[in-house]
This record gives C-alpha cells, structure tokens and sequence, in this order.
C-alpha cells in the first residue's frame, strides 16, 4: 500500500460520525448534576438550544456543546435517529463482544456525542479537507467519558458496531501511546452472501483511509482468518492510506499472495479496493 501521512488515521467523511454510550451513572441524574460532571473533567459544557433539525434527531435535550483541545462535540441524551442505527437487533449492526442490557434503549443510559466540524478549518466535506488532529482528540474525549459515566457499551457509527466500552477505552489509550489504532474496535467486518459463493467487506475504514475493502472468501477458510487477514490490510491502510494501485503482495504465510485492485471513486460514491487471496501452485 501507498506509504502516507500516518494522520491519515482520522479522515472524518460526511455523514458526521458519532458515538453512542450506555453508562449506568447517566440514569436518574439531573441536567444540573450531569453539567457539574462535565465541567469538573475540563469538559467546558455550554447549554445548546436548537442547532437544526438533523440535530435534534439524534441529541435530545438537554443538549450541551463539550470542548477539549483543539475538538467541539455536541452532546445529549440520544434521541431516535440515533438509537435507531444502533439498534444491536438490526441486521446491519454488528456486536465486537458485547451483548447489551435488557431495555438498554428505555433505561434512560444512552447519551450520543457528535463531533462538530470546524468552519474556519474545513472546507467543502471530504476526507482531504478535515484536520486529523482533532478526531484524535475526540477519542481521547471520549475515553474519560467512558469512565465519567460509568459506561458498559459504546456504538461507533461509520463501522455500525457495538463494543464493549472498557475494552474500547483500553484500546483507545493503547492507540494513544503506541499509534497502532484498535482497527477491530473501530471497523466492522461483514460476511456477505453472492449466490454460490460467499465474500467479506469492511465498514467503517473509509471513514481512516477513504476506502473500504472485499473479498471473496477462499473455498474452506473460516470467518476468523478471513477477518486476521482483513484487519491487517484495514491496519496498514489506517497508517499508511489508501491502495491508490493495483498490486500483488505476499500473504500472511508461506506460498500465499493477496492482489488488490483499487475501483475507481467519484460522484460521493466510495471506493472500494477488491481483494483476492491465492496461494502458489
């Protein structure tokens, strides 16, 4: 793959992604207590009436807007558009680990966070135009709110994909010590029916590289080495950026080799980079 700028880990693309946590400590609190909370983090919470309709549907009230270095968010009870898409019951949802509460969706438990772009920074919305910077700093946002609420689960939008909140936290503090990002924490990958023959394809990836990637899934593997050889290419990918060229590389081991063919992208459609696994004759 095409060496980059490692920031290429943070490449925020429309539609804004967010994340959605279920934490113990957010049910049953006052606006007030749950403000006091925030502010005492460095969190800066400032109240947030309005801000559009879009909005509105995914951040109930009350709603606050949360500052932390150079990243804004806009925060609150999640609301229905939000708790739709995470729906863990859905087909298109996937769960790394995670089996939810029972009425985790009634229990009051779940708040959304939405980081904002910045207008002074950004310009037309794509993955070229967003500073890598500040989606970094949202990880490490939401790392003390895992541990501010108390939370069990966290729902990573781009990927639709639930995991486990203390293990995503731990991974996000690896990520930000050694800058190897959690790729299984933050892209889904999903086994797909064609007929005959069966592929799997990632979610969530274009979101760090602008791509995503398929494959068709060799006659006798399994879902696991499917998904050990994808993560490394989706990892690589997250460091280093996007296949920009066909090429031939070898496997993970003896006598296999991997081609990847970049598709062409435009018209705000995603590229997508096929994979075919081989081995010598």
């Amino acid at each position: 793959m095409d060496v980059g700028n490692p920031d290429a880990l943070i490449l925020p693309v429309p539609p804004e992604p967010f994340a959605l946590i279920v934490g113990a400590a957010m049910q049953g609190g006052s606006s007030e207590a749950v403000e006091a909370a925030l502010r005492r983090m460095g969190l800066r919470p400032e109240r947030v009436d309005g801000d559009g309709a879009d909005v509105a549907a995914r951040v109930a009230d009350p709603r606050f807007r949360l500052r932390f270095g150079a990243v804004s968010v806009l925060a609150g009870p999640a609301a229905g558009a939000a708790l739709d898409l995470a729906d863990p019951d859905h087909p298109s949802t996937s769960l790394l680990a995670a089996s939810l509460p029972r009425r985790w969706r009634e229990s009051g438990a779940c708040w959304v966070f939405i980081p904002e772009r910045d207008p002074r920074r950004d310009a037309a919305p794509g993955p070229s135009t967003v500073q890598p910077t500040r989606m970094r700093e949202f990880f490490k946002m939401m790392v003390l709110l895992i541990d501010l609420f108390d939370a069990s689960h966290i729902f990573w939008s781009p990927a639709r994909l639930w995991s486990d909140a203390p293990q995503f936290r731990a991974s996000i503090a690896e990520m930000l010590a050694s800058g190897m990002p959690p790729v299984l924490h933050l892209v889904a990958f999903r086994r797909r029916e064609n007929g005959a023959d069966a592929s799997m394809g990632t979610r969530g990836l274009v979101l760090f590289a602008g791509q995503e990637l398929e494959a068709r899934i060799p006659v006798g593997w399994t879902v696991a080495e499917m998904v050990r050889r994808l993560s490394r290419l989706a990892l690589d990918m997250m460091l280093n950026g996007p296949v920009r060229h066909a090429r031939t590389m070898r496997g993970l081991e003896a006598g296999e080799w991997i081609d990847l063919s970049p598709g062409a992208s435009g018209g705000g459609q995603r590229s997508t980079v096929l994979v075919e696994f081989g081995r010598d004759a």
